[in-house]
């Protein structure tokens, strides 16, 4: 008798993937209009890439990238040190029975997407990409 297909444990369910877009949208609505008065954070204009929910939606690990990429660091050093209040913000904007614990991490897929765009640009790459010419010396 054959199993069932199962999903992967790794791939994120529907409620899991729906409740992270509201936590993301929302987390970006709260950084975008200022409402955490924080020196560092009223500095940079910050994007929320990505949330990630554990499968018990108790841990949220929100993925976040400064415009320019440059001093993620104090960025997530602030924000850590407004967990509190982003917590329960986001609880009562999402309208969840139990907030998830924030963690706030940088993004690397910037980095990558980069990594890759040299790799395609390369001149390892770009001679491969070039057609080999002919010996009869026609074109096609």
């Amino acid at each position: 008798m054959a199993k069932p297909a199962s999903r992967s444990p790794k791939a994120p369910s529907q409620r899991q993937l729906r409740v992270a877009e509201l936590i993301r949208h929302e987390l970006a609505a709260i950084l975008s209009r200022g409402e955490i008065h924080d020196e560092v954070l009223a500095r940079y204009v910050i994007s929320v890439t990505q949330v990630r929910l554990s499968p018990d939606l108790k841990l949220a690990t929100c993925y976040i990238m400064p415009l320019g990429g440059q001093d993620e660091k104090p960025v997530i050093a602030a924000l850590d040190s407004h967990k509190r209040y982003l917590r329960g913000e986001i609880a009562h904007r999402v309208n969840l029975k139990f907030a998830p614990e924030l963690r706030f991490r940088r993004d690397e897929a910037f980095d990558e997407a980069l990594r890759i765009d040299r790799l395609l640009y390369s001149d390892k790459v770009r001679r491969d990409l070039v057609p080999p010419a002919r010996d009869d010396g026609s074109d096609v």
